[in-house]
């Protein structure tokens, strides 16, 4: 009899919660509950206890508070119970009945960074348990400051609709983006991550709508991989709902130069299984134009040139990004999940050069011409993963392991039309025709399993992990010869290339508090890798081995007052040089640009310290500053030199500037940062980013017209909000760079789908500034329609200037590109949060807002 009167009493709860006014569109409903309810002697799970959630709320009408019924269900045969679709601000209790047990009664909170909380075991006997005091975040801002990371939420930016992951970058406070798309962190280039985890990915290969939120690491702890040397992470965390039942998104744009984007999401929760997956495409075309004045310098100044050289180019192509995955629950504790990421792309480009060559010779002698270049290029790319995750009963104690798996391959050709003329414009002879064909691939795997448990009043976190990454690279430089009629291979300018790049780390974290207002983190990573690089044309071999390297973290924190937080942290990183820093291959596909790579680069280390201090300020007001300092050993940096005995296409070899890399002795860079949010209206707010810095590089006696180079410089973004009547928002942002030394770390050949940064590390990047604003509105029920028109560099200011020198060459340069773009796009959400989606029994009862939508 007590057990039908339990189970008419948990039924009866849940039927006056279904009648219950939902609340309004903004909520939060993102929250779980749950756990197992055992028998305290035997530790064995009780089967159809009676779980009730309750709330108090104020009622309407009487304005009086009154209990109401969140959400309740009875345990399975195992005593488990999962309360989902819950709002997450707010206190709750939780109701306990079963026949033969004392009732338990719990007052719970969600975590503020965790709204899928374990419960643990509850065990039912006299002795009542209070969960520990937590704070709850009821809505996701747009910017959340931490201390030992700041958080993007891309969903509230607009920006950057049906764009990039590179656009979105230009709008997240404290990261600078150059017109070619490479990222730079406090001026040297960050390690990116996807979901945690390293990735082979470039940032124009992932679209933003794909993505939720963006983590700035700035100084990583002992649990992160070591690599990324001067800049710290930047972590692009990827779109995943766990609702029951469906929801998803589609969406469609146009811009001014009548490319288009598309794509869509979707996400599937029924039971167990949560299935995900999403669809991009991205068209684009691009136009840049620019201007290079540079002279080379000779003992015997009658040997000097003059270069002037002026540029137009247009690049077309797209780039499709699907994803597709399912995690798996098994239960409350266990649950694993299977994705896959599938982008592939095609390119073309064409550029024309008008080229001015003079010498200083008596008389000065004058050479024109006209290069034309085409270039093609296609990338797929292959990426699974799997994870696995166990909660432990116990709070806080959890074990994962990871598996991620990367195959690209690629390929692309270049023709190359050089046409000379004389003086008077009259054509000298046959053109000059080159051709560049590639092809490459590469693999990237990893394994890495973290373990995290408390520790008394702390919290212990060990975990191991192995990286092997595998690249091939086949590039066939031809010239064509007029008296054979074809095209010959130039077999020094031409390589078949192969290295393998392997890294095992281990690391161990430990943190705790001591006294209510004093906690720190220490932690020890111990990291051994092995490169070795072959070139298979010549049998030529180098490689770089490191047994075992540790690298240190601490940080302490001192809470002041509430909401005042002052953190001192230390951390020792790693940069090893990439693929396209090491080959020793001559690309002469530009022979006024020839590059190289240098296979005696070695690694650079980097030591990091950062003082934080954190207040909330209240009224929404909130306040970063950061003051760090950085010294880097072995700086690996670009440098751009006379080199002899260089193949050019004609065969021959001669001498000929060259860019390539090499180890500076050492730089550092110290700075103040500062981070604020601040409301301005009840409709209006303002992320303002500023950034104080000098950068040093240390050149001694590798050149003497330089030696150290040394600059103070200042970097500034604002992101303004407006939120106006009739569900229209407006963004804008704009950002300033001074004068600053050309970025450290430079990846060579990263970033943007056309090129990379083309700066040497002799010189300095002159001020430029842009401004982006994006209108938004949206209709229909709940707000499910919305179209934005956004307009990138409406001033069009955004040009990369730049200056370099050292004692055989003086370079000005300037370019543009993609100034004042409008686009068009417009997106619908969709979705039906329903326990019982496909009609199938589940003892799980709760919120089954039928018309509620995901929130964005």
């Amino acid at each position: 009899m007590r057990s039908v009167l339990s189970f008419m009493f948990c039924m009866l709860s849940v039927g006056l919660f279904a009648q219950a006014p939902r609340g309004g569109p903004d909520m939060n409903t993102a929250g779980r509950f749950y756990g197992k309810i055992v028998d305290e002697s035997t530790n064995k799970g009780i089967e159809a206890a009676s779980v009730l959630l309750m709330q108090s709320k104020t009622d309407p009408a009487s304005g009086q508070k009154k209990d109401v019924t969140i959400a309740g269900q009875l345990t399975t045969s195992r005593g488990e119970f999962s309360l989902e679709n819950l709002p997450v601000a707010g206190q709750f209790r939780l109701m306990i009945t079963a026949i033969g047990y004392t009732p338990l009664e719990k007052t719970i909170k969600f975590d503020a960074r965790n709204f899928d909380k374990d419960l643990g075991n509850l065990k039912l006997e006299t002795d009542i348990q209070q969960l520990g005091e937590v704070t709850v975040i009821a809505t996701k801002p747009m910017f959340q400051m931490g201390v030992d990371r700041k958080i993007f939420n891309v969903d509230k930016n607009i920006t950057t609709t049906g764009q990039t992951a590179t656009e979105i970058m230009k709008n997240v406070p404290g990261v600078n983006v150059d017109i070619d798309g490479n990222v730079t962190l406090r001026n040297a280039a960050p390690t990116i991550f996807v979901d945690g985890r390293p990735t082979t990915l470039t940032l124009d290969q992932i679209p933003a709508d794909a993505i939720e939120s963006v983590e700035i690491i700035t100084n990583p702890s002992a649990k992160f991989d070591a690599s990324g040397g001067t800049a710290g992470i930047l972590n692009v965390v990827l779109k995943k709902n766990r609702k029951a039942g469906y929801n998803g998104n589609v969406r469609a744009g146009i811009d001014s130069r009548g490319k288009i984007n598309f794509g869509g999401d979707i996400n599937v929760k029924q039971g167990k299984f949560n299935f995900f997956l999403g669809l991009n495409l991205h068209q684009r075309k691009s136009l840049s134009e620019g201007h290079t004045y540079r002279e080379n310098l000779y003992a015997n100044k009658l040997q000097n040139t003059i270069l002037n050289q002026s540029s137009n180019s247009t690049n077309t192509g797209q780039f499709l990004f699907g994803r597709i995955g399912f995690d798996y629950l098994m239960d409350n504790r266990n649950s694993f999940t299977l994705s896959m990421s599938l982008p592939n792309g095609e390119f073309n480009s064409s550029q024309v050069d008008n080229i001015h060559i003079d010498t200083m010779s008596s008389p000065v002698k004058t050479q024109d011409a006209i290069r034309t270049t085409i270039n093609k290029r296609n990338f797929k790319n292959f990426g699974p993963a799997l994870g696995y995750k166990h909660l432990f009963p116990k709070q806080g104690r959890e074990l994962t392991a990871d598996f991620n798996y990367n195959s690209s391959s690629n390929s692309g050709s270049g023709d190359y039309i050089t046409q000379y003329y004389d003086a008077g414009g009259s054509i000298l002879g046959d053109p000059a025709l080159q051709r560049l064909i590639s092809s490459g691939s590469n693999t990237f795997w990893t394994v890495q399993s973290d373990y995290t448990s408390p520790v008394g009043k702390g919290k212990f976190e060990a975990g191991l992990r192995a990286a092997v990454r595998d690249n091939k690279n086949v590039s066939e430089n031809s010239a064509f010869s007029y008296d054979l009629d074809k095209f010959i291979v130039i077999p020094s300018a031409s390589s078949n290339y192969t290295y393998t790049d392997q890294v095992y780390a281990a690391y161990s974290t430990y943190s705790n508090k001591l006294g209510e207002n004093f906690s720190y983190q220490l932690g020890l990573r111990a990291e051994s890798s092995r490169y070795k690089g072959t070139l298979l044309s010549t049998g030529q071999t180098f490689s770089n081995d490191y047994p075992i390297q540790f690298f240190p973290s601490l940080f302490i924190t001192r809470t002041l007052s509430p909401g005042q937080d002052l953190q001192l942290n230390y951390s020792r990183r790693i940069n090893r040089p990439n693929f396209w820093q090491q080959i020793p291959y001559y690309d002469v596909s530009d022979l006024l640009n020839i590059r190289v790579g240098n296979p005696a680069l070695k690694p650079e280390f980097t030591n990091s310290f950062e003082l934080n201090y954190s207040k909330s300020l209240g009224g929404g007001h909130s306040l970063l500053t950061s003051a760090y300092f950085k010294q880097t050993n072995n700086l690996i940096t670009g440098y751009q030199s006379r080199q002899y005995n260089v193949p050019l296409p004609d065969g021959k070899l001669d001498s000929a500037m060259v860019i390539s890399y090499i180890n500076a002795n050492s730089s550092r860079s110290y700075g103040l940062e500062i981070t604020s949010k601040n409301p301005l209206a009840k409709w209006a707010d303002v992320t303002t980013n500023l950034n104080f810095y000098n950068a040093r590089i240390d050149n001694s006696g590798l050149d003497s017209a330089i030696g150290i180079n040394d600059r103070w410089a200042f970097f500034g973004k604002m992101n303004f909000n407006f939120k106006l009547p009739a569900n229209f928002t407006i963004q804008l942002s704009g950002d300033y760079q001074s004068r600053t030394l050309v970025p450290q770390g430079g990846g060579g050949r990263r970033g943007g789908f056309f090129g990379g940064s083309s700066g040497a590390a002799q010189g300095y990047i002159n001020p430029n500034y842009g401004v982006d604003i994006a209108f938004r509105k949206e209709f229909m029920k709940d707000k499910r329609a919305a179209v934005t028109l956004s307009v990138n560099d409406i001033f069009k200011t955004r040009i990369y200037d730049s200056h370099s020198e050292n004692s055989v060459f003086i370079q000005d340069m300037w370019r543009k590109r993609d100034a004042q773009i409008f686009r068009l796009n417009f997106s619908y959400r969709f979705g039906k949060f329903d326990v019982s989606l496909f009609k199938r029994k589940n003892n799980r009862t709760g919120n089954e807002g039928g018309d509620d939508m995901m929130q964005q």
